[in-house]
């Protein structure tokens, strides 16, 4: 079995040293199929100067949509103008919607729009125990405008989840450590004298 590998490699390479030595053969067959493809070319009558030869593929035509697809079509122009519609004439009610949408997903501040949405009624009905829960969320999370709201919430008598007046006093402090300028008044209302 090893002197037939052998053997056929020995043909092998004494089959490309004899083309080698003999390159002859092959150049004739090399001319004849360039001077056949130029005469081609020319047989055709494509002018050699323009781009691809003058050579001009032309496209397939098209099939015509299926009702199906042109349904489809119709049916999302539709929705787009009604999307249009519905956000040019109930723009809080679609506000409301996207907001609520973000607090759901715990970004504190469309927890705040939430609360504020709920607690004036736009896009909404009008809600306060909706409104005070939101303001609730979005404190836990650290935003001082909705602890404000809930603070001033709780001292108004809404329904909240604070304990007592001292915790509201608690996020009025962290309101007005933030910047909040109602948080602020709000605090020197509760404290006259500064004991707060």
């Amino acid at each position: 079995m090893a002197t037939g590998v052998l053997g056929s490699a020995a043909a092998l390479s004494e089959g490309l040293r004899s083309r080698a030595s003999n390159p002859s053969d092959e150049a004739p067959l090399l001319e004849e199929e360039e001077q056949t493809a130029f005469t081609d070319d020319e047989d055709i009558g494509e002018d050699p100067s323009l781009p691809f030869g003058g050579k001009v593929y032309l496209a397939r035509r098209k099939k015509p949509d299926s009702w199906f697809v042109v349904f489809l079509e119709i049916l999302a122009v539709c929705l787009v103008f009604s999307f249009i519609y519905y956000s040019y004439y109930h723009f809080d009610n679609l506000h409301f919607h996207v907001t609520h949408f973000y607090a759901q997903l715990g970004t504190p501040h469309a927890m705040h729009m939430t609360g504020q949405r709920y607690l004036f009624g736009r896009g909404v009905d009008r809600n306060m125990d909706q409104a005070m829960r939101w303001f609730k969320y979005a404190s836990d999370k650290g935003h001082p405008h909705a602890a404000h709201n809930l603070a001033v919430g709780h001292l108004q008598g809404y329904k909240t989840e604070l304990k007592d007046r001292e915790e509201a006093r608690e996020l009025l402090r962290y309101a007005a450590d933030n910047g909040v300028e109602e948080a602020i008044s709000a605090l020197s209302k509760m404290c006259p004298n500064g004991e707060c």
